[in-house]
């Protein structure tokens, strides 16, 4: 059984939109002589890796969530984590003002949907983000969370699939 679920888990990371926020290498600039940064490694193997134990453990679990990502290419992370705590402190929770601020200071391409990803399962986002997607409360505003994209506000929205 676990066999099957292990396999089902491997075919569902491989053909599904798992690679949404992973950089994809047609993207990389020319050689510059610039190292490269956490972003710029393809980490849908590691993450695969990373996540195997949250999908095992949250099997047939679905979350929705909005974030605001500020990149590293926007500012150092000691600002970012200082801006994303002012912003968590205006927003208090609540979704409206959340996919506002979202809109306005997000650099992720989902800012013009007010920062959500939709629903997702277990494995399918890098694996601090998935952590906090899957196991903290629901309805409230996480972090700032700091992942190889940047750092981040993680609203939980819904989850599904919760043994009561």
């Amino acid at each position: 059984m676990l066999r099957t679920v292990v396999l089902l888990a491997c075919a569902l990371l491989l053909t599904s939109n798992a690679a949404a926020f992973v950089p994809h290498p047609h993207h990389r600039q020319a050689a510059t002589g610039v190292a490269r940064g956490h972003a710029d490694i393809d980490s849908r193997m590691y993450n695969f890796f990373d996540n195997i134990g949250s999908m095992i453990s949250n099997f047939g679990k679905k979350a929705t969530a909005s974030h605001i990502l500020i990149g590293p290419k926007t500012m150092n992370q000691d600002d970012a984590r200082k801006k994303l705590t002012e912003i968590k402190a205006a927003v208090v929770d609540d979704p409206v003002k959340f996919a506002k601020y979202a809109s306005e200071f997000s650099t992720c391409p989902s800012a013009k949907n007010g920062g959500d990803l939709g629903s997702f399962g277990p494995g399918m986002m890098v694996k601090n983000f998935d952590r906090v997607c899957f196991e903290e409360e629901v309805g409230v505003v996480h972090g700032p969370v700091s992942t190889q994209f940047g750092e981040h506000l993680i609203y939980i929205a819904d989850r599904t699939g919760e043994s009561d």
